[in-house]
């Protein structure tokens, strides 16, 4: 067991934070005590863990604010963060502090050179670390970069000055748009960087291009559900560039930008310009009393099986089932629910594949989903009871050996 240190000895906890209303286990105790207050692992090809994680206080150092000669900070400079990155090398037992100047939540390595590291969970700006350039030299100034979300409004195909959120749109300039990224997803087989912007109504998916010099090129699409969609949560994507997000109105939301007619660009595309490009798809589960046609189901979380780990295909999206103890997965446009009967309560709050042996059939292949929440409820076990991971496999049928 590894205990995450944090880098400075002012890192604020997590047992800061108010109890804002009693337990029914543990009363008024605070029991969440974290200074790295980690929260989304990620393993590189040699085994490293890459983790968001707080390493210091919210004020960024010098070199993400303005005057800074950083080619980000000399566009968008920053001034606080919660959560930085760090990274575990379990086979020497060495953990690396990076600072960054944008918050992280989640991390997932895009399909380059540099094994570039995209991160979300900062509400302004979308950063990213080249793995490959920090591991060589330990700098992190020089190793990340970040970008605001900037709509080119003004049709020219370039990134010019930019109208801020809750100014009058200018014909004239681009508009900034303050769509921080939840999920984060690199395109499999382009240079683009999708993002779930969720927590609003009614929610949305962007596309961050980088350009070849980013920030300074780096341009963004946004796309809002159409009704009855709305409530974007986490999403995925496949190998063909296929956008597959959880809604909080009972659907699975896929979005194909091949399908869009109009312009990308340009004063109308702001968020509803391509409906075209979405296809929502009901739920499983019973509907509301006063609304049956929309699912109950609420899915936090969709993942993609781009290489068929679970055995149901590839490219296959599979959405948390937080109302039914499991994750539907969508294959040949029905859904196949798995559920766990056992314990009661599984919330699943992610999913991974891995194939451990290429050659034994479904014995060698599965998906892991953890299951666990800050607030559960409805849950068997009760106080003590510690999170579960469980390993979904699929027989080819049920006589299967």
């Amino acid at each position: 067991m590894f205990h995450l240190p944090a880098r400075d000895e002012d890192t604020p906890t997590s047992n800061d934070a108010a109890v804002v209303a009693p337990s029914p286990y543990w009363g008024d105790e605070r029991i969440w005590d974290s200074k790295a207050n980690v929260h989304n692992p990620m393993l590189d090809q040699d085994g490293r863990v890459w983790l968001t994680a707080r390493i210091r206080a919210p004020e960024t150092p010098d070199f993400c604010r303005e005057g800074s000669d950083h080619p980000s900070a000399m566009l968008y400079p920053t001034q606080r963060n919660s959560r930085q990155l760090a990274v575990y090398d379990p086979s020497s037992g060495e953990y690396a502090f990076v600072d960054t100047c944008f918050s992280t939540h989640h991390l997932q390595f895009a399909y380059d050179e540099n094994n570039t590291l995209w991160t979300s969970g900062d509400r302004n700006v979308v950063g990213w670390l080249d793995t490959n350039k920090f591991l060589q030299t330990g700098d992190a100034a020089a190793s990340q970069g970040w970008a605001p979300l900037i709509l080119d409004t003004n049709g020219n195909g370039k990134q010019d000055a930019w109208t801020e959120p809750g100014e009058v749109a200018d014909p004239e300039l681009d508009m900034r748009v303050p769509r921080g990224f939840y999920a984060v997803m690199p395109e499999p087989r382009g240079d683009a960087i999708w993002g779930s912007n969720a927590f609003a109504y009614p929610g949305s998916i962007t596309r961050l291009a980088p350009g070849d010099n980013p920030p300074q090129t780096a341009l963004a699409e946004t796309y809002e559900p159409p009704l009855p969609g709305f409530g974007v949560r986490g999403a995925d994507i496949d190998k063909n560039g296929v956008v597959w997000v959880s809604l909080g109105s009972g659907h699975l939301g896929e979005f194909d930008r091949r399908k869009c007619t109009g312009p990308l660009n340009g004063p109308d595309a702001t968020g509803k310009h391509c409906p075209e490009g979405w296809t929502l798809h009901d739920l499983p589960g019973p509907g509301f009393a006063d609304l049956p046609q929309f699912s109950v189901e609420s899915s936090y979380y969709t993942w993609v099986d781009q290489h068929d780990s679970l055995g149901l295909g590839e490219d296959v999206p599979i959405a948390t089932g937080n109302l039914f103890d499991g994750v539907h997965a969508l294959v040949d446009d029905e859904f196949v629910t798995l559920r766990i009967p056992y314990p009661m309560g599984l919330y699943a709050k992610g999913l991974e594949g891995r194939i451990d042996d290429p050659g034994a059939g479904w014995k060698g292949r599965g998906i892991w989903v953890p299951s666990g929440d800050r607030t559960p409820w409805l849950k068997e076990g009760g106080q003590g009871s510690k999170p579960l991971v469980v390993h979904f496999q699929v027989r080819p049928d049920s006589l299967a050996k």
